[in-house]
């Protein structure tokens, strides 16, 4: 069984940053597919940032230039830098990971962005 923990979410002013972790216990987080999804009050969960295994990045339009996933196997851990944050980006965050059998989500971490 894999669980992930995300962290780093809370309040921020518009312009300002946040770095989003998700850590992964159990598996084998080298092979894991990992990616940030987002979900606003009222409205889908969307994606937001993905990273390979091999570390290959993308991104949603709406994030892009702005937001940087990266992740260290050493640590089995995913992060999201998130810079020049706008009030639009305020969501819950969520931490995904797809390997092996499963598709695993975290708890999400709250981001909300002020005007």
């Amino acid at each position: 069984q894999v669980r992930l923990v995300e962290s780093g979410g809370g309040l921020v002013q518009a312009g300002g940053s946040l770095k989003l972790s998700c850590v992964a216990f159990g598996g084998t987080f080298s092979l894991y597919h990992m990616a940030w999804y987002r979900q606003a009050p009222g409205q889908e969960r969307e994606f937001a940032a993905t990273i390979t295994p091999n570390g290959f990045t993308n991104y949603a339009d709406p994030v892009k230039g702005r937001f940087t996933i990266s992740r260290d196997n050493a640590k089995n851990t995913v992060n999201l830098q998130m810079n020049s944050l706008k009030p639009e980006d305020t969501a819950i965050y969520y931490c995904r990971g797809v390997g092996g059998s499963g598709v695993y989500w975290g708890q999400g971490t709250q981001v909300t962005v002020s005007s």
